[in-house]
């Protein structure tokens, strides 16, 4: 209920611009079926496979991690090659790529032992590997088994130096934890060693959290000197800095002031990412939930450092169902982010897919469909430049639609 008060409240709002809508109008976006025979389709990652200087797409699937090959333009077939499979008895669940070390290749780790209802056995829950590289990408990667936690859930790269990275792993429950009550969830950041198959040092994150979801990692100073997280979980938001080579927890006053607000509302967040240089959260809420919010408030957490005052929640949807993926960039090419979002079960209508939405738009609470009818039950969604033409393109994964498409982005035809 406090919810819909919340919308009402905003959705007559003077705060609420009205906003141009001429290029929402132009806006166009062309699907192509990359693969309609995975089997979930739990995680996706973007990244430069064999050095060809072109964007690939990773999945962590089912049973198999599977990369497909960029063709290079916006029809040709996406070749399929498999990276590793059956790490674990039980299922894949994340994956992460990113070049490390400067080669133009990616390196990938994965998440697997999807088994959310065991936490206190970590033999049976979760698993973290890294995948070697062989001389030739288009062969099997040889895993090499990290330390995990029980139910390893999301992964992601982050810079922490000039030639410094860590693999930052978040679980979904902490040891022991039942109903998201009990221990807090461990997050670790895993330093990427100069010889992969040695042991990897570990520093801790945070353990405070419980029911931990999904987290998005921002770079913006020099040589990871600005580098931070953000974590959604049972309690909401929480922020997270690399300083002094720690993660600590980011407590200036701006941040304090807006967190309580962002947790506010609803029982915990499941997707959270940052828009517009970080001045505005936008969020999923509750976890596998049907609300669409901004939260805006925050610092940018750029220098120089801007106090943004203006304090408020913008309920922009609650027209899904199993709200999944969420990312945030400027598709229309105005200037501002936009909010591209997609659910995974049929919703009121029926309908499963992938909407974009404006922040700050008066009255539109269906936003503009991109693929809004039964053939993208959204598991993942990602934002990338995959044909080098200037503008971003949307890549989901459906999970009971069991395929990968690509949303090719028309703005520049």
């Amino acid at each position: 209920m406090k919810n819909y008060l919340l919308y009402l409240l905003f959705i007559a709002s003077p705060l609420l611009a009205q906003t141009d809508t001429t290029k929402v109008k132009s806006l166009n976006f062309k699907i192509q079926v990359v693969d309609n025979q995975i089997s979930i389709g739990y995680g996706l990652a973007i990244g430069d496979v064999d050095g060809d200087k072109k964007s690939d797409i990773l999945l962590a699937d089912q049973k198999e991690i599977v990369w497909y090959k960029n063709p290079g333009d916006r029809t040709s077939a996406w070749k399929r090659y498999v990276m590793a499979a059956n790490l674990t008895p039980q299922d894949n669940v994340c994956i992460a790529a990113r070049d490390l070390d400067g080669d133009g290749r990616v390196e990938v780790a994965v998440g697997a032992g999807w088994n959310p209802a065991e936490t206190t056995d970590s033999t049976q829950s979760g698993a973290v590997f890294y995948l070697i590289r062989p001389q030739d990408p288009t062969q099997k990667w040889e895993p090499v088994r990290l330390h995990h936690e029980v139910t390893t859930h999301r992964m992601r790269w982050a810079r922490v130096g000039k030639d410094n990275y860590q693999l930052i792993v978040v679980p979904l429950h902490g040891l022991g934890n039942k109903n998201g009550e009990g221990r807090g969830v461990r997050i670790w950041g895993y330093e990427f060693p100069k010889d992969p198959r040695s042991v990897w040092k570990r520093q801790l994150v945070d353990s405070t959290m419980h029911l931990t979801h999904n987290f998005e990692i921002w770079e913006d100073g020099d040589n990871g000197s600005a580098t931070g997280l953000i974590i959604a979980g049972k309690e909401g938001g929480n922020v997270f800095q690399w300083r002094k080579k720690k993660w600590r927890p980011f407590n200036d006053e701006s941040a304090s002031n807006a967190l309580p607000l962002l947790n506010k509302g609803v029982d915990g967040i499941g997707e959270i990412r940052r828009l517009n240089g970080g001045t505005s959260i936008a969020t999923i809420q509750p976890m596998h939930g049907n609300l669409l919010q901004v939260e805006s408030g925050f610092y940018s957490f750029q220098k120089p450092r801007k106090l943004v005052t203006d304090k408020e929640i913008d309920v922009l949807t609650d027209l899904f169902s199993q709200g999944h993926a969420l990312v945030c960039g400027d598709f229309l090419g105005i200037g501002s982010d936009q909010i591209v979002a997609g659910w995974r079960n049929p919703n009121a209508e029926k309908k499963v897919g992938v909407r974009l939405f404006k922040p700050k738009e008066e009255g539109n609470i269906e936003g503009y469909s991109l693929d809004d009818s039964v053939r993208m039950a959204c598991e993942d969604l990602q934002a990338a430049d995959l044909d080098g033409d200037g503008d971003l393109d949307l890549i989901a994964s459906g999970r009971s639609t069991l395929n990968v498409l690509i949303y090719w982005n028309q703005l520049k035809p």
